[in-house]
């Protein structure tokens, strides 16, 4: 039997099933069975590494220790297991977990749990399907180890909202001018009006306007991660095509540590719904794909580091990544997945606005925040198309502003099909935007028929920015031939030239997908010529996996 204060998102024997008497057996064959007392801490909120418990007798507990010890979840019944998503993951536990009746465990330690989970099919699926449930729970419930106290009218809000969101780490939300708790948490932690955004992390620390990295180190997101040793392959962010190099490597037995600097899932993750990716007929959102994905690539044993890479070292091997922290991480390999950003177009204001009525992307956050509001998306590209839909379901009047004459071109015909029947969405072509106005927030916008002169204003106080992409490759100055726009050039892409400049060392020519840079890999939006898909992204960072154990066995 299970006791729960969260939310159950599926029926209670999935989120807490009990091992059969087998399975048991087979648990402790990999850890050791002790007895624990009542009142003993088994792990104490934010451990990272924590053991996997299996009770055989007795109740286990897991409480927030900031407020009094309030129950979470307690654990009675033999079989009942421990654990959620950073047990997985060997970030810092968000609870901490003792003993109400005494009795006796199981205990593994990670490293067994992990084998576990990857060497036996029954129980890694029990496990796996029980951590992903309990986790939505959390979520949902906002249960967690964080509140972000806020204001809507606050872009470093807004900011901080989607970190949180598409990290997939619960959190409660209290907002300035509506919740009164939040006037007395900002009394207790001695914090002002002037500090918002502010997060109380773990129920003892208050952060003041947090950086996305500030935050992460608070929440011990890379706590577990050595950093001294040489890995076989770093991939350099966690799109579609990141975490695919991530699963299809740890999953063949390559040491592989990821690198991204804000959350899995890139501008996919942004994603409302994608439609035509194979295997999911009726949809599926970037963020739950990329959620699944970095799931996926954790029980295979990858690691993800949430951290900006800034440089390269390429001029001695192992080749090093330095980070924005100021650490270099040592590796054999490289795979370049660092995507592209949304370019932003020549306006006054645009920067002061962002996060203020100017986004870059359309998750439930920004859907809640326009709800019944005019918009306006800019773009006709897919991610533009899911936005407007999206928004238009969600009770927005939405405006599609194009340069060009249609979006045959650059749109799926299921998408720009689906716009034309929406009543709630109006595309305009040969139109942009000229001029964004507001003081702190965005109050109204001027548009422009390129081709007739006319311009209009409008009082929307939404904008979705996009358009066009602009390569997140600066980082790599010096080390890879890039074209004209940034892009990385691999493979057949790469000219005699190319090499020679690079002074490309070996005999053979680069495989498909290798830079100029022996060992070093582009993939996805990051590389020239490269299809905007996401199952071209999943396809090319597979691919990619292949070559790496060439590189790896020369």
């Amino acid at each position: 039997m299970s006791f729960t204060e969260i939310p159950l998102v599926a029926p209670r024997e999935k989120v807490f099933p009990t091992l059969s008497e087998a399975q048991i057996e087979r648990v402790k064959a990999r850890g050791r069975v002790r007895a624990v007392a009542a009142g003993e801490i088994l792990v104490e909120q934010g451990d990272a590494a924590i053991p996997f418990f299996v009770l055989l007798s007795g109740e286990l507990e897991a409480v927030r220790p900031a407020e009094f010890g309030r129950r979470i979840i307690t654990l009675s019944g033999r079989g009942q297991f421990s654990g959620e998503l950073n047990t997985l993951s060997g970030r810092a536990t968000m609870f901490r977990v003792q003993v109400s009746k005494p009795g006796e465990v199981v205990e593994l330690r990670r490293d067994a749990m992990m084998a576990l989970v990857q060497g036996d099919e029954e129980i890694g699926e029990i496990v796996m399907r029980a951590f992903i449930l309990r986790r939505a729970g959390l979520v949902k419930g906002e249960i967690g180890d964080v509140v972000l106290i806020g204001s809507a009218h606050s872009a470093d809000t807004w900011r901080l909202k989607e970190f949180l969101l598409r990290n997939g780490h619960p959190y409660s939300y209290l907002e300035l001018e509506r919740d009164a708790e939040s006037e007395q948490l900002m009394t207790t932690f001695r914090v002002d009006v002037g500090d918002i955004p502010v997060v109380i992390c773990r129920g003892d620390t208050a952060l003041r306007n947090p950086s996305n990295h500030d935050l992460a180190q608070c929440l011990g997101f890379n706590e577990s991660i050595d950093r001294t040793h040489v890995r076989d392959v770093v991939v350099i962010g966690a799109g579609p095509s990141g975490l695919a190099a991530a699963v299809y490597g740890a999953s063949e037995g390559l040491d592989v540590l990821v690198i991204e600097a804000n959350a899995p899932g890139g501008q996919a993750g942004s994603s409302s719904r994608i439609e035509n990716y194979l295997g999911f007929p009726t949809g599926v959102s970037g963020g739950e794909l990329a959620a699944r994905a970095y799931s996926q690539a954790e029980k295979f044993g990858a690691q993800l580091l949430t951290d900006r890479a800034v440089r390269l070292d390429c001029d001695r091997a192992p080749y090093r990544v330095y980070l924005e922290d100021g650490d270099a991480i040592a590796t054999r390999s490289i795979i370049i997945a660092s995507g592209a950003r949304y370019r932003k177009p020549s306006l006054d204001n645009l920067s002061r606005l962002e996060g203020d009525g100017v986004y870059y992307g359309a998750t439930a956050i920004e859907a809640k925040l326009c709800k019944g509001d005019d918009v306006i998306v800019v773009g006709g590209g897919n991610s533009a198309g899911q936005a407007a839909v999206y928004l238009a379901a969600s009770g927005a009047h939405v405006y599609v502003l194009v340069r060009s004459g249609s979006l045959s071109e650059s749109m799926s015909r299921y998408l720009s099909r689906r716009i034309e029947e929406t009543p709630e969405i109006e595309l305009l072509t040969h139109t942009e935007i000229v001029e964004l106005t507001g003081d702190t927030r965005l109050r109204a916008v001027r548009w422009k028929n390129n081709q007739t002169g006319a311009v209009e204003e409008r009082a929307i106080a939404h904008v979705f920015m996009m358009t066009g992409a602009a390569p997140n490759t600066d980082w790599l100055e010096g080390c890879v031939a890039r074209d004209a726009q940034g892009f990385v050039k691999a493979g057949p892409d790469l000219s005699p030239e190319d090499l020679s400049r690079a002074h490309w060392p070996l005999a053979r020519s680069p495989y498909l997908l290798e830079t100029s840079l022996p060992g070093v890999f582009a993939v996805g939006d990051a590389r020239s010529g490269s299809i905007k898909r996401v199952a071209s992204a999943v396809g090319e960072g597979s691919i990619a996996i292949s070559f790496v154990h060439q590189v790896l066995a020369q």
